[in-house]
């Protein structure tokens, strides 16, 4: 099926160094793609391109005539506009159906009456994504649509986006959502793009495989140039001058070395901790809480263990961050008891990025306002290494915060954050504007930081990697505590509603054992039999192909020879291992079933 549309070839030059060199981008009718890269990567960029709102420096884009096009951009401009009905009717046409802008206005929490001046910057939001979702476009442009939405109201989005007919590409930093809504991932990486013909859940073993590979070449390349240029300095001059040849490819090697662009570096990050707090973090007892006679927190008691991870879910404006202020101290309950334990030092990271200055600059905002050293726990660290760390450019030391994205502000917040010693961390809404990569990095720090955390979030999947147990609004001011992640809490929660009590049948009594009502062993099926008969061939051949693909792309020259070769080696050999890895489990699981059988 031919693209409805498609970018090639799309070049863009930012600051004298390429955003977009070569990258490209093909959507068909129905389709859902990941568009996915690091903070900074242009895939923003690449999205606006595709609108239609950012003209690239050199480009080849086909539309199909007729094709409806929708982007949802990060900070929505409402400007010109009495209301918010008025903002998202202007994004209608003829045949579109005038009652859609209010169903969705209301799904997302807003009247339509709304001066759009006097919005929020998630009420904004909500609109503009109204606007985008109401004409039932041919194509759906989303970049981060999750961002300020709770939880209620992402899981809304996806059973709308869904039982939408438009082909959508997305970008965002919320994992469940991609996985549950992309079947094909584009990947924006130094520049270009490569593309994934499966849904996010591979994404990142294939990313992690794709750069692994690349490293190896780099590896060769470097053996290469140390054992020509030993050639070179051992070689008498008579030889060399026979060997011209040879030389000159010596220097196209150390040209193809100086130009590898590797992938970039992750996020060096690393808790400061400072020592242990008691064993008791905290307890509330029976705390609750009540503003203009609406219940913020009721009769809600809670213990909190050195070590323990407890995540807070719940839609805006339930008192998440009510709650933690009480449990904190930071705010006094109407009765109840909160008790703090002892050696309890706290870093908090708030949603709101509230404690920066926005004309304060980047370095001054590490180092406290002044030097060159930012204290990270116990040890002084200069301001460019800590900043390098977190992977800013030194360049960017006296750049105001203001003039930063919305994922370096997020990353200066963890720099700032992570740098204050710490047994109990308190982490409001951290994954705000972080990249996957990072957020990779920020899970690992919180699974091997041996204090305390308390975390707010309405990303399901950093929700179920991180806490033990998670703290869960119930309505009228309630407060439930599960064990388990997000996905365990639910998991509960529909095993104790009494629909599922009343529709469950009444267990019957286990019947012992006997010859009479055993279960017969298992049978292997003909297409099971066959199977195992075709299988270790099928194995073999496999990997056969498997070690003529590494061959090839173990060519140090490949990738700077040819590489659209070297893409589509790529992609064949992650195809061929993931063949041959099936293959093998298929092979095992019948193979211990035929043995179950004849036993």
């Amino acid at each position: 099926m031919p693209p409805i549309l498609h970018l090639r070839d799309v070049h863009l030059t930012f600051g004298g160094k390429p955003l977009l060199d070569g990258a490209e981008l093909a959507v068909e009718a129905g389709e859902r793609l990941a568009l996915v890269g690091r903070n900074g990567s242009g895939k923003s960029t690449l999205l606006k391109i595709a609108a239609g709102t950012v003209d690239a420096d050199e480009a080849d884009i086909f539309r199909q005539p007729g094709t409806t096009i929708r982007y949802l951009r990060q900070e929505p401009d409402l400007a010109g506009h009495a209301t918010v009905m008025a903002y998202v009717q202007a994004g209608l046409t003829g045949g579109d159906d005038p009652y859609r802008a209010s169903y969705l206005l209301e799904q997302l929490g807003l009247t339509g009456d709304e001066d759009p001046e006097n919005l929020s910057g998630g009420e904004a939001r909500r609109a503009a994504l109204a606007q985008a979702l109401a004409p039932n476009p041919d194509i759906l442009l989303l970049d981060e649509p999750t961002n300020h939405l709770d939880l209620p109201a992402i899981e809304w989005l996806e059973a709308e986006l869904k039982g939408m007919n438009s082909a959508i590409v997305i970008i965002s930093h919320d994992r469940r959502f991609l996985q549950n809504l992309t079947g094909a991932v584009i990947w924006l990486d130094r520049a270009t793009t490569r593309k994934l013909e499966k849904g996010f859940t591979h994404f990142e073993a294939w990313r992690d495989e794709t750069i692994e590979m690349e490293e190896e070449q780099l590896h060769k390349l470097d053996r290469k140039i140390a054992s020509e240029t030993d050639w070179l300095h051992k070689g008498v001059t008579a030889r060399r001058k026979r060997n011209m040849g040879r030389l000159r490819a010596l220097h196209d090697l150390r040209d193809t070395r100086r130009n590898f662009d590797r992938a970039q570096g992750k996020v060096q990050m690393e808790a400061s901790e400072a020592q242990a707090s008691g064993k008791l973090v905290l307890e509330a007892k029976r705390i609750s809480k009540t503003y203009d006679q609406r219940p913020i927190v009721s009769d809600f008691s809670l213990r909190v263990l050195r070590g323990d991870r407890i995540g807070v879910v719940g839609p805006n404006g339930a008192g998440k961050t009510t709650l933690l202020k009480m449990l904190l101290k930071d705010l006094e309950p109407d009765s109840g008891t909160v008790r703090i334990g002892t050696k309890l030092e706290v870093a908090t990271l708030d949603q709101r990025r509230e404690s920066l200055d926005p004309d304060m600059s980047l370095g001054d905002a590490l180092t406290g306002g002044g030097g060159d050293q930012v204290m990270v726990g116990d040890t002084p660290r200069h301001v460019i290494g800590y900043m390098k760390d977190f992977l800013f450019d030194p360049k960017q030391r006296p750049t105001a915060i203001s003039a930063l994205s919305g994922g370096e502000r997020g990353r200066l917040m963890l720099a700032r954050a992570l740098a204050r010693p710490s047994n109990l961390l308190v982490l409001d809404e951290p994954t705000n504007d972080l990249d996957i990569e990072t957020l990779d990095l920020l899970q690992e720090i919180l699974s091997d930081y041996a204090g305390t955390v308390l975390l707010v979030s309405h990303d399901r999947d950093f929700i179920d990697r991180i806490v033990t147990s998670t703290v869960a609004y119930e309505g009228d001011g309630r407060w439930q505590v599960y064990a388990g992640g997000y996905t365990d809490m639910m998991r509960q929660r529909r095993a104790s509603t009494p629909e599922k009590a009343r529709s469950s049948a009444p267990s019957k009594k286990k019947q012992p054992t006997t010859a009479e009502n055993r279960k017969p062993a298992p049978r292997l099926t003909n297409k099971q039999k066959y199977a195992l008969e075709k299988l270790p061939g099928e194995i073999a051949t496999l990997e056969k192909k498997v070690g003529r693909l590494q061959a090839e792309i173990e060519d140090p020259t490949l990738f700077t020879r040819d590489p659209d070769r070297f893409k589509a080696v790529t992609v064949e050999l992650e195809a061929a291992l993931a063949r041959h890895s099936a293959a093998e489990e298929e092979w095992l699981e019948i193979e211990l079933l035929r043995e179950e059988t004849e036993s």
